[in-house]
């Protein structure tokens, strides 16, 4: 399992408190992983109340309506880079 960056964990820690992924460890979630399908199983609710969290936590707004919507969530050192690039400094 690769090593997490700070920001990594923290939005790691974030996904499982958000998303009550109880016994879920932040060492567990692989930063390249898929959130969604065959990675970390994630579906559209989830990915609904994860983009509230990261609007709460780091002033972003993450819209349905993004055409990279889909590559933001990818994966979570995606999530990660979208929140660096564009989160209130």
């Amino acid at each position: 399992m690769e090593t997490l960056a700070p920001l990594e964990q923290e939005v790691a820690q974030l996904i499982i408190e958000t998303l009550h992924l109880d016994g879920m460890q932040v060492s567990e979630i692989s930063p390249t992983a898929p959130l969604f399908g065959d990675g970390l199983g994630l579906d559209s609710i989830d990915a609904l109340e994860l983009s509230l969290a990261v609007t709460q936590t780091y002033g972003i707004t993450i819209s349905s309506q993004d055409p990279n919507v889909r590559s933001i969530f990818a994966s979570l050192r995606d999530l990660c880079a979208h929140i660096a690039a564009n989160r209130a400094h």
